[in-house]
């Protein structure tokens, strides 16, 4: 077993666990797109941020790809790790809007504007796909061709595959698949948060105060205008 502490507390998981496997393990929950239990980690999305070590030495790592080591210290909510998901939502918003599983992440996490150039693509190259076709399908008929802004998903050559069985499972584990609810049709790119859970705590401390796990109702938020009526 692997001693290492996980927001201040001195827990334990099997070697060669991975941040993400350990934080689920302890009810802890961790944002990805990119991560199925099913298929091996790619860490393309960046969701799944978390920071470890301490002081001037924290850094952020992906949790899906990282591995558990002996005395590590990992902060699954510090301001840090939320910004960065909060801009990594953004840029997600800005390529695929149409995303339902995307605009939920946003109302989530309270990601109410977008500041890049919105460009409406259909896909943001989680590579879910590609692992799928490959690890479970057993076919390989689609894979991450080209570098940079060119990169895309395609068959070899851009023609149909003959190894393709048409099974669908790529449309399957899609996240950019899913277009935006059938609600009103927002003025913005975003939908504006139908519904979010963020906790407010995060203004006033370093980390999330949650008692259990980041879903906003433990209690101890700060600032939230039920609250702040009560206090008038």
């Amino acid at each position: 077993m692997i001693n290492f502490r996980l927001n201040g507390l001195e827990v334990q998981i099997e070697k060669g666990s991975t941040i993400l496997e350990a934080c689920k393990f302890y009810g802890i929950e961790i944002p990805t797109l990119c991560y199925h239990e099913g298929l091996t980690p790619y860490g393309g999305c960046r969701l799944c941020l978390v920071e470890i070590g301490e002081g001037d030495n924290a850094k952020l790592v992906s949790s899906c790809t990282y591995p558990v080591e002996e005395g590590l210290v990992v902060r699954t909510n510090t301001k840090r790790v939320i910004n960065a998901r909060k801009m990594m939502i953004e840029l997600l918003l800005s390529i695929c809007p149409q995303s339902k599983t995307i605009q939920d992440l946003a109302s989530k996490f309270n990601v109410r504007k977008v500041r890049f150039k919105v460009r409406n693509d259909d896909c943001i190259l989680c590579g879910l796909c590609v692992r799928m076709c490959k690890e479970q399908m057993q076919a390989g008929a689609i894979g991450i061709v080209e570098r940079g802004y060119k990169k895309k998903i395609a068959t070899p050559f851009d023609i149909r595959s003959e190894v393709c069985r048409l099974c669908g499972g790529c449309i399957y584990i899609c996240p950019a698949c899913q277009l935006r609810c059938q609600g009103p049709e927002p003025p913005t790119d975003v939908c504006n948060a139908c519904l979010s859970l963020e906790p407010t705590c995060i203004e006033n401390h370093d980390d999330y105060q949650c008692w259990m796990a980041t879903t906003g109702n433990c209690g101890t938020c700060e600032g939230r205008p039920d609250q702040i009526k009560q206090k008038k």
